[in-house]
Formats: structure tokens, C-alpha cells, sequence
């Protein structure tokens, strides 16, 4: 089909139109769940990269967590979390990395659900991610 337009009205508001891929905007969440244990809820706003995901969640929460409570990490395999930058930062920061099949099943899909529906109740994320039962998240550890 064609569309006739008059010189200069290519982008003329009356003729775009807006589209977002892949669903459109929202907020990413992150959090690290170990047997008895879990950290803060962290919200990440924009694309999150490798660089983004050594400074604003391994170095500030990462790291402190796992030093604390002598664990080993265990992460998926994003682009971010197996970048360079990131995984010569844990070797720098001694980070014990347990490695992750790839396609393995997400534990944490089983968690969000509930606070997912909690969101489209605008209850806050982070007072529904402590409202997480330690038991549910051991239970799911064994699993």
C-alpha cells in the first residue's frame, strides 16, 4: 500500500506512529535467594549491562552477601552476568561461581508469581518480596 505525503510531512505527527518492541516499558527487579537467607530487592531502571550489573548489584550486594555468609554464587547465564568485566570482577573479589547448565529451570519464576500479582494490586515490590515465606524459598532450593 502507498502512502502519499506532502514534502516535509514525512514525520509529521499525524503520520508516525508510536510502537515499542517487546512488550513496552516496565521495571526489572532483581534479588539473590540462599537457604535461609535472601537479599535486598533491587529495581534497575533501563537496559541493564555488564557494567551496570558489576556496579549497581554484584560490588553493593553481591559481594558483601556472599563474603558475610561464605556462599558461592549461582547466576543465569545473561549476557551481563557472563561478560568479561563481570566474571573478572568476582575472580578479583574471590566469588566462588557455580556454573549453570544452560536452559535450566528458573527458580525464581515459582517466586515472582505472587509478588507479580501484587504489582497489579500496586502493592510495593520490595514489602511483598519480605512477605516471601524463608520456607517456600528453602523448599524450592530442595527441589
Amino acid at each position: 500500500q502507498r502512502v502519499w505525503r506532502r514534502v516535509g510531512e514525512r514525520f509529521a505527527d499525524v503520520n508516525v506512529v508510536d510502537r515499542v518492541a517487546h512488550g513496552g516499558s516496565g521495571v526489572m527487579v532483581w534479588a539473590g535467594v540462599c537457604y535461609g537467607r535472601r537479599t535486598q530487592v533491587c529495581f534497575i531502571d533501563g537496559i541493564l549491562n555488564a557494567q551496570r550489573y558489576r556496579d549497581e548489584i554484584l560490588r553493593p550486594i553481591v559481594v558483601p552477601f556472599i563474603h558475610d555468609h561464605h556462599l558461592m554464587l549461582q547466576h543465569d547465564n545473561a549476557r551481563p552476568h557472563v561478560a568479561r568485566i563481570c566474571t573478572q570482577f568476582l575472580e578479583a573479589e574471590n566469588i566462588p561461581v557455580l556454573a549453570r547448565p544452560a536452559y535450566s529451570p528458573d527458580m525464581f519464576e515459582m517466586l515472582w508469581i505472587g509478588v507479580h500479582d501484587s504489582v497489579f494490586q500496586f502493592l510495593p515490590i520490595s514489602k511483598e518480596w519480605t512477605n516471601i515465606p524463608q520456607a517456600t524459598i528453602n523448599n524450592l532450593i530442595n527441589s
